[in-house]
């Protein structure tokens, strides 16, 4: 059985590394995998992002299909995106049978501190900072993010590691 797991949640809250851990788990189970990270996916699609309004339809509406392509190819897709806006969610929901929203729950300060601690070079560095001084619009601290409204699961990733948040997970896919 394939699914899409969609990982939300505010910049720096923790979703790529508990997507990189529950894609070693399902890797295990013999699960044929692959993360859609949308950090990768805007260097491509929008190599000098502006974080617009905008923009994020794009980016969110490529990303769906994306992952409907490779669902609809036998492939469980989990998906690392903030997705600022239920719409972004539901219309990968509408598109894919089995679908599980997972919320990533993580403070605005305790997110912003792990940002600024990033090595990674696949997202702009000190966006929090970028976002109090009015540069760019951050879900979750000067743009809107909507948390899930029936997610199938809640982790709060200040108290979870993303290890026995992934072994959550896939207890709760009944694997």
């Amino acid at each position: 059985m394939m699914f899409c797991i969609w990982i939300t949640g505010i910049p720096g809250s923790g979703k790529s590394t508990i997507a990189k851990e529950l894609a070693d788990e399902l890797k295990k189970k013999n699960i044929n995998i692959q993360i859609l990270r949308l950090d990768e996916i805007r260097k491509i699609v929008t190599p000098n992002p502006d974080y617009s309004e905008k923009e994020r339809d794009i980016v969110y509406r490529a990303l769906a299909m994306m992952a409907k392509f490779l669902y609809d190819n036998g492939i469980t897709v989990i998906i690392d995106a903030t997705a600022n806006k239920r719409d972004y969610r539901n219309l990968a929901r509408n598109l894919m049978k089995n679908f599980f929203e997972i919320y990533v729950m993580c403070s605005a300060d305790v997110a912003g501190r792990r940002e600024s601690s990033r090595v990674q070079n696949l997202v702009q560095k000190d966006l929090y900072k970028k976002a109090k001084e009015g540069k760019i619009q951050l879900p979750g601290i000067n743009a809107v993010y909507e948390e899930p409204e029936n997610p199938e699961l809640i982790i709060d990733s200040e108290k979870i590691s993303p290890k026995d948040a992934a072994t959550m997970i896939v207890g709760h896919l009944n694997l």
